[in-house]
């Protein structure tokens, strides 16, 4: 799909352990002043940059506003002052999310994430329940899963290889190895291993698309099935056949077309 318009502003957001990176898209269509903006939340080794053209594309296609963060040690965001806490995916609601949602005056939004962004955009909408319209989850693990750590131990042999880090490295700067660490150290971490999201699952209040490829090497189809469930029938459920971890990638235009026509009818 070839964006109508390339309209963008970057801007930054200050909070209490640095500036973070934020990046707005404006949409070709017209749309009425009322209708709530997207907001995205990036995988873990993510950053706006790797989004690529589908924020534009999204943009174009539901005639919202789109606005996507570098968290706190991401892309060109500031460094991460140490490691990442169990409670990292909750927190990002009230941290990083949470002064972008004051600086920016969001009184209305709509949450959008990916994997473990994912996590974070349901934290978010339970958090901000008077201001979150509605939320889109993208390939988001609800809880850890063996497939997923099997994924990241995968991952782990594969980025030693010579050169990977330095791929990393393009969107993250001199920020990778951590940015790496954080994905891989956490996740396997002993103490991580009873991570959930069904509290916050219980306090999401506005309508959900939920989204998952069938073959996605880091979630099996339980997580879809259990966001789900916990949500009720504000949930809608969509599996994409043959799909890996990123359909926004590797499904575009299936997923542009699910978005758009979802958010139509179910947000202002």
């Amino acid at each position: 799909m070839t964006a109508m318009s390339r309209a963008h502003d970057d801007l930054w957001i200050d909070t209490a352990d640095g500036r973070l990176f934020a990046r707005r898209w404006h949409s070709a269509l017209p749309a009425p002043s009322a209708r709530a903006p997207l907001v995205l939340f990036h995988d873990s080794l993510g950053c706006v940059a790797l989004w690529r053209e589908f924020p534009q594309q999204l943009a174009d296609v539901t005639g919202r506003e789109l606005i996507a963060y570098d968290r706190l040690g991401f892309g060109q965001s500031d460094p991460h002052p140490g490691r990442l806490e169990r409670g990292f995916v909750h927190d990002e609601a009230t941290g990083g999310f949470g002064a972008v949602h004051a600086q920016l005056g969001l009184d209305g939004f709509v949450a959008f994430g990916h994997s473990v962004g994912g996590g974070m955009a349901i934290a978010t909408a339970a958090a901000h329940p008077d201001a979150c319209r509605a939320l889109v989850t993208e390939a988001a693990q609800a809880f850890v899963e063996d497939r997923t750590r099997t994924g990241i131990l995968a991952a782990r042999t594969a980025f030693a290889a010579p050169g990977q880090l330095e791929r990393l490295a393009r969107y993250h700067g001199d920020k990778a190895a951590w940015v790496l660490h954080a994905w891989i150290d956490t996740w396997l971490a002993d103490d991580f291993a009873d991570w959930q999201l069904d509290d916050a699952l219980g306090q999401v209040r506005c309508p959900a698309l939920v989204l998952h490829g069938d073959q996605d090497e880091y979630g099996s189809t339980a997580h879809p099935q259990r966001i789900g469930a916990r949500l009720g029938d504000a949930a809608c459920v969509h599996l994409l056949p043959g799909v890996g971890h990123v359909p926004h990638r590797e499904r575009a235009d299936a997923v542009l077309a699910l978005v758009s026509g979802w958010l139509a009818e179910h947000a202002r």
